[in-house]
């Protein structure tokens, strides 16, 4: 009987022991920033900037409209001390030349005080959230969080963007193209008029990023006019080259596991004897060959939902599989999302198994709704190979407009727009 109650105890304890622990900072294994959405330690999870109240809304707001908030959360059963502070990047998401005065109203450092701890789940972690700090000036951002006060042990970075508009747009709605080009892109027309604003040399000064569903894997980068108006103060955009197109893309797939009780859509079955539990997806194929279908998805974005208790404390995190049938492609396949921040890397490669001849692939995710696709990376295949692409996809682009004024020798974001293809 002791023995019995022995091993109850031990199991007891293992099941509610973190996953992972977090990687101090060494000399022998030292933290470099990274000027993108990142975690630097394992133990970080389900990283999220947004406006208050709209956690699917890109991190973007106007200059004086100050409302983004960020959450994560740290797999581990004590409270960690963080702080976080802002760094200034210029259009290519450098760092700019700018000190903390020259855009920061308040001290560049910010502690983190808002946490709460899971309550009866099967991992357990700490949650954090916290409002950012107000900038002085338009651009882009990224918000660093570190431990204990040492700016190089990081936890993780996000990029953010803060516009003042002093352009305007005009877009073109036609679709340009012919045959096999129509079907695959998505092609992006507009006008920038800049008569409130003296651009010297538009050509060199000014620099436009185009943004699709909030993706940094695909992002078109440094784009030039194709016609300058100087007496109109036009910069208009015209792409006719197809590799300067948006590829469409399909649709994202998608599971919900709201509920690990009564799993939702895509989910075919969970294994509830381990801990936490294994949730294995309905087996994917690939969709290339497929003609287009049109349904309700979120552009690639998810929800944390817990549809088994009202208070998100008990919200759990479980493992996913991944299956995806297919042979083996000459490249890598990588399973992506705004859950994993469009990185690609080991945490969401897929591995070929041969003897099932499928790719696999295994994530620890929190409870809700996620839509996902499958990329290929290879100097062969494009990266929708196993998605297809069509020019009828909803899709949503955001076109950011940065300016280099001779003083301050920074980029500043003067222009952002929102546009969608295909609304529903």
């Amino acid at each position: 009987m002791t023995k019995v109650i022995s091993v109850l105890i031990l199991l007891t304890t293992i099941a509610c022991t973190p996953l992972v622990q977090s990687s101090n900072n060494s000399q022998s294994n030292p933290k470099q920033l990274k000027l993108r959405d990142l975690a630097y330690e394992e133990s970080i999870k389900t990283i999220r900037l947004f406006p208050s109240g709209a956690p699917t809304l890109p991190a973007v707001t106007p200059l004086g409209t100050w409302n983004l908030v960020m959450e994560f959360d740290d797999l581990k059963s004590d409270r960690e001390n963080y702080l976080a502070r802002i760094v200034h990047c210029n259009h290519d998401w450098t760092k700019s030349a700018l000190q903390d005065l020259d855009f920061m109203p308040v001290y560049n450092e910010v502690p983190i005080n808002n946490s709460e701890f899971s309550v009866d789940t099967h991992v357990p972690y700490v949650h954090y959230w916290f409002s950012l700090p107000p900038v002085k000036l338009p651009g882009n951002y990224v918000v660093v969080v570190y431990r204990e006060g040492n700016k190089d042990d990081l936890i993780l970075s996000r990029r953010f963007m803060v516009y003042d508009n002093q352009v305007t747009f005009s877009k073109d709605g036609k679709l340009i193209g012919a045959g096999s080009i129509a079907d695959l892109n998505q092609q992006i027309n507009f006008t920038i008029n800049h008569k409130n604003l003296n651009i010297l040399n538009p050509a060199m000064d000014v620099h436009v990023n185009i943004r699709q569903n909030q993706r940094w894997d695909n992002m078109a980068t440094n784009l030039k006019p194709a016609f300058i108006r100087d007496i109109d103060k036009e910069l208009e955009y015209r792409f006719f080259d197809d590799k300067q197109m948006f590829k469409g893309g399909n649709e994202f797939r998608f599971f919900d596991m709201r509920s690990l009780n009564y799993p939702g859509r895509n989910v075919a079955y969970v294994n509830t004897k381990v801990k936490p539990f294994e949730i294995y997806l309905a087996k994917d194929k690939s969709r290339s060959t497929e003609a287009y279908a049109q349904y309700d998805e979120m552009n690639g974005n998810f929800i944390i939902e817990n549809y088994d208790f009202k208070d998100l404390t008990y919200t759990n995190y479980a493992f996913v599989n991944f299956s995806l049938n297919s042979r083996p492609v000459d490249g890598d396949v990588y399973i992506t999302g705004a859950f994993n921040y469009w990185n690609l890397d080991n945490n969401n490669k897929m591995q070929y198994d041969s003897a099932q001849q499928m790719y696999t692939g295994r994530m620890l995710l929190k409870q809700g709704w996620y839509d996902y696709q499958y990329y290929v990376k290879s100097k062969k295949l494009p990266p929708y190979y196993f998605e297809g692409s069509y020019y009828q996809t909803e899709n949503f682009y955001e076109v950011f407009v940065y300016h280099r004024p001779f003083q301050p020798r920074a980029d500043l974001l003067i222009g952002y727009i929102r546009l969608e293809e295909n609304p529903r």
